[in-house]
């Protein structure tokens, strides 16, 4: 039976690598002593540094007087093709660089949440950053994994190893993973809940300004609820794939992502934009926060400033101009150009404190700092459905990053890549909180890193994986990403997060709007947008339940959490409205549409190891 509420998409695929590749024969047969002859080749030979891909395409800028030329792309590089190591290693520092500004952000934005000190929230981007790179994707067959890669967890999501009846751990595509900005999203929800309840401390002034207290605390409950959750996620796994997409069609993923990325713009984007979206961004009239960040800044301004809305406004303008005019090198990583002109221009003129960095030590590593892990029973049902929105997510992605490795979208070899992914990215949500991270999800930035370099090659992974770990230990790096003035941050991340919003946005375009898809959609986006713009609306609820009992209670706090989290609420009605209303009957239509997309510019390209 054919699902008549959206479009297929099929682009043209790749064939699948074949069995007797010399590469994966080799692994098969061949002897210890011919490995390690082709890897001294590899290592030795101009061609196993270069190979054949043109350099310059990949690192020109596009000037306004060269774009008449026209540049011939260079090859493609399938999953399984013998990559140039100079090549690896760029393709490498590109997913990277892709990654940075997404995974940053999460614990810079958890730590100003919840008021945490420069040494922690320092800590909290290295282990991000070790913890991601230690878990992020992309490798190949289980032959593979006596040849080491760096990190236990990366062999998760990187390989697709056979678990017994059809099922496989890992998507075996270059697919990375990152902190969820799901986790985002409702984590601060459930701060401000116990910032309300008295969980977390906060002080009252006599004009009424709040000012919260430190609370590391508060991380710990997230991560030990998020640990518990997990298994959901993991359960979820091994449910067919094609139920997945029938409860989850594009319309429910496409509303959960669109508002998740509205959200994020509102709460935190425009907010560091303005100066800091902590407490000063009320404006008080005396306190710490009455300046941003705070008095003791170097030079504190009031929210919403012109200085600081310049300075935000120059770091999104290197972002454009970077996309404008800058090489597909640079493009990839325009996030950290704009964060790296903005910064420039903020340390000349004086806003940029320092103290993080010379407090970060030299070299670091997961629980330098540790949280207490406790379950807090409020957050389990928010949680849960941040696992839900995190295997959404992840069906989505692997479809995209299965695309633009030209490997086939349908059938059950791509059934298993999104059992495998799920599967994996359950059990690193799982691993995660014990490595002081929140969950993890598959990212979709390194998809635009593939279509534009061509290069779907797992060893870029490796590479990958590798700088991120690199960039981790490195503990000063943590402390210069610590030192970003707001402003600058908020300039890049509502950038950021408006890309999140745009994938919704094209998630979405798969529906095919009949009548009663629009009442669907037009239903949750009711409750998602209504919440967005007014967030109180849902928090007194149940202020008229008097003498609640300990377990009512808590029961009551999650309701709130979910309920004032927009992408919760919007996902919950659009899954529910989805399988309660009938589907509609499109005439002269049985089955799927199958679309085929063929790129006018490449489809004369030369496929290398496909």
């Amino acid at each position: 039976m054919s699902d008549h509420s959206s479009i297929k998409v099929q682009p043209r695929a790749g064939p699948s690598p074949d069995p007797t590749h010399p590469r994966i024969e080799a692994g098969r047969a061949a002897s210890i002593n011919a490995r390690l002859h082709r890897y001294r080749q590899k290592v030795t030979t101009r061609d196993g540094w270069l190979g054949g891909y043109d350099y310059a395409w990949l690192c020109l800028p596009r000037l306004p007087w060269t774009r008449s030329r026209v540049r011939r792309a260079p090859p493609f590089y399938a999953l399984d093709a013998e990559l140039p190591l100079l090549l690896a290693i760029a393709c490498g520092l590109q997913h990277a660089l892709a990654m940075l500004a997404g995974l940053i952000t999460p614990p810079i934005i958890f730590a100003s949440a919840l008021n945490l000190d420069g040494p922690t929230s320092a800590y909290m981007i290295s282990a991000s950053l070790i913890g991601c790179g230690e878990s992020c994707a992309a490798l190949g067959t289980s032959e593979e994994l006596t040849e080491g890669v760096a990190g236990i967890l990366s062999l998760v999501q990187m390989s697709r190893m056979p678990l017994g009846k059809g099922y496989h751990l890992g998507t075996g595509l270059l697919s990375v993973v990152g902190t969820s900005f799901a986790t985002l999203s409702t984590a601060n929800s459930i701060f401000d809940a116990m910032y309300a309840n008295g969980t977390c401390p906060s002080t009252v002034a006599a004009d009424g300004t709040i000012t919260r207290g430190a609370c590391p605390d508060a991380y710990g409950m997230v991560l030990g609820t998020s640990m518990i959750c997990a298994f959901l996620e993991i359960f979820m796994s091994f449910v067919p794939p094609r139920i997945l997409q029938r409860i989850f069609p594009p319309m429910v993923t496409g509303t959960v992502i669109l508002m998740i990325g509205a959200s994020l713009i509102g709460s935190s984007g425009i907010l560091d934009w303005g100066g800091g979206s902590n407490d000063c961004s009320g404006r008080p009239a005396s306190g710490p926060f009455a300046l941003c960040p705070d008095t003791s800044a170097p030079r504190p301004l009031p929210w919403g400033s012109p200085e600081f809305i310049g300075l935000g406004f120059l770091s999104f303008v290197s972002i454009l101009l970077t996309e404008l005019f800058g090489p597909p090198f640079l493009k990839n990583a325009s996030i950290l150009v704009g964060l790296a002109v903005g910064c420039a221009v903020a340390g000349g003129v004086g806003y940029i404190d320092g103290s993080s960095i010379k407090t970060a030590p030299a070299i670091t590593f997961l629980w330098v700092k540790t949280f207490k892990i406790r379950v807090y029973p409020p957050a389990i049902l928010p949680m849960l459905a941040v696992y839900v929105s995190v295997a959404m997510e992840a069906i989505g992605d692997i479809t995209a990053s299965a695309e633009v490795s030209r490997v086939p979208v349908d059938g059950e070899e791509f059934d298993s890549r999104i059992q495998g992914g799920i599967l994996s990215d359950g059990i690193g949500g799982f691993l995660s909180a014990l490595f002081t991270v929140t969950p993890l999800s598959i990212f979709a930035q390194n998809n635009g890193v593939i279509a534009i370099t061509r290069c779907a090659n797992r060893t870029a992974g490796r590479f990958c994986c590798a700088f991120l770990i690199l960039f981790g230990v490195l503990g000063k790096i943590s402390g210069v990403f610590l030192a970003i003035p707001n402003p600058v941050l908020g300039g890049v991340t509502t950038f950021l997060f408006a890309t999140v919003v745009t994938s919704g946005v094209r998630v979405l375009a798969y529906t095919r709007f009949t009548r009663r898809d629009r009442f669907v959609l037009a239903a949750a986006l009711s409750f998602g947008f209504g919440d967005l713009l007014v967030p109180s609306i849902f928090t007194h609820l149940f202020d008229g339940v008097t003498h609640p009992n300990k377990g009512l209670q808590g029961f009551l706090d999650s309701i709130t959490i979910v309920l004032t989290t927009p992408f919760l609420i919007a996902g919950i009605v659009a899954v529910v409205l989805n399988l309660i209303l009938p589907q509609e009957q499109i005439e002269g239509d049985d089955d799927d549409v199958q679309v085929e997309v063929v790129d006018i510019d490449t489809s004369h390209e030369k496929h290398i190891g496909a």
